[in-house]
């Protein structure tokens, strides 16, 4: 039977002769054929695999960890995907190369050039150290996709907070632009008007854009790839366009657990300064056809990838891991969040108002989703700023602006 071997160096077959072969047969046939070495091997049929960067990350992958267990106990026969960690280098063999005839041989053109330049390789260290989010924040985004759209269609939302000099991504509210979301694809409507007023209350909170979060469906959990190459094209122009080299993309999805239960999960990623710089110069061929591998992201030209010459470069080359955490921001998440199935009206803020009576009224407008309400009745270029800045500093807020609010609510 033959396997597909998938490593940091791409896609290769292996043909494996004995139908009974077990695990360790198996790297004894990757050692030979491949020259990778038994020491350096770790083996699984689970594609994170390839995204491990320590030996703690390595040592949660078992599943073909026991030497003598048979190959078809593991589900493994003709055709199936095995991926390989390994460290240190090696030389990846080829075919051999064509060559006119012709005492000089064939010559090179500035496209070839180029190509040599492009080399994709992974990138190992992010530049944001952690990214950490607010869990009032995080679990309202994550409970409106479990618990309304169970995961059925695509949600995605952009992510507000702070930079440390460190490195350190702090996500402290979820902004939802307008959009249409299906199984497969998201689209974000995005309103210009709308975006303006988030910015100005970010500025008045101290806060900026600082990522992107969607989420994956259950539908997309039976595909072989961390992230499609339609999620690769959107996270990629949103990076681009932040110019923030610290932006984080996060994605959302459901994992069986051990129980064989659902649960919610949140990883979070950067894409590779390559990859960055492959799209601003106009690379991607961003017109993606139905019947496409959606592992792999086509380019305009081929491109180096290891030692090889290809159009197609596997996702997971473009996605730099960051490390999650999580903690108490300065804002609430109560308030009904805009764009979504319910309109948000001003009945929603009497009623919250009403709900907050014994709260200090600073504390009763915390919430980035009331404060974008607000946002609609107020001068954008110093009202708002200022009122995100009472909260920001929770200070106690100006009678005018207590009076307004008040009005805004009576008035539903």
């Amino acid at each position: 039977m033959l396997l597909r071997i998938r490593s940091r160096d791409g896609l290769e077959r292996l043909k494996v002769d004995d139908p009974q072969a077990t695990v360790a047969q198996l790297r004894a046939l990757i050692q030979s054929q491949l020259q990778i070495p038994l020491h350096s091997q770790t083996l699984s049929t689970n594609k994170n695999l390839l995204l491990a960067k320590t030996q703690d990350d390595l040592a949660q992958f078992t599943d073909m960890a026991t030497p003598n267990a048979p190959l078809s106990s593991l589900g493994v026969g003709h055709g199936s995907i095995i991926f390989v960690h390994y460290e240190g280098e090696r030389n990846v063999s080829r075919p051999a190369a064509f060559c006119p005839a012709g005492s000089f041989g064939r010559k090179m053109t500035m496209d070839d050039l180029i190509a040599k330049q492009m080399r994709v390789a992974r990138q190992e260290t992010p530049h944001c150290e952690i990214v950490s989010f607010d869990r009032d924040g995080a679990n309202a985004f994550q409970h409106y996709v479990n618990e309304t759209l169970a995961f059925a269609v695509k949600r995605g939302g952009f992510m507000y907070g702070t930079v440390s000099e460190e490195g350190k991504v702090e996500v402290d509210f979820i902004y939802e632009p307008p959009q249409q979301g299906t199984e497969e694809n998201l689209l974000f409507l995005r309103d210009p008007d709308e975006e303006r007023l988030v910015e100005a209350i970010a500025v008045g909170l101290g806060m900026r854009r600082v990522g992107f979060i969607f989420t994956q469906t259950v539908s997309q959990d039976k595909k072989d790839y961390t992230l499609s190459n339609r999620e690769v094209l959107q996270a990629v122009e949103y990076h681009a366009e932040s110019g923030l080299k610290e932006w984080v993309t996060a994605v959302v999805k459901l994992e069986v657990n051990e129980d064989g239960g659902a649960d919610v999960h949140f990883e979070a990623f950067q894409m590779s300064d390559m990859c960055i710089r492959l799209w601003k110069e106009g690379w991607f061929v961003t017109e993606i056809s139905e019947d496409a591998d959606p592992k792999l992201s086509k380019m305009k030209k081929d491109v180096m990838v290891g030692v090889k010459d290809t159009g197609e470069v596997d996702n997971d080359f473009f996605l730099v891991v960051v490390k999650i955490s999580d903690h108490q921001g300065p804002l609430s998440s109560t308030f009904p969040i805009e764009n979504r199935n319910v309109p948000v009206t001003t009945r929603a803020l009497k009623n919250h108002l009403d709900r907050t009576k014994s709260l200090p009224f600073v504390k009763r407008i915390s919430d980035f989703h009331l404060l974008l309400l607000l946002a609609r009745f107020l001068d954008i270029s110093a009202d708002v700023p200022a009122l995100a800045e009472c909260v920001s500093k929770q200070e106690t807020v100006p009678d005018g602006y207590k009076l307004l609010i008040e009005s805004v609510a009576s008035s539903s």
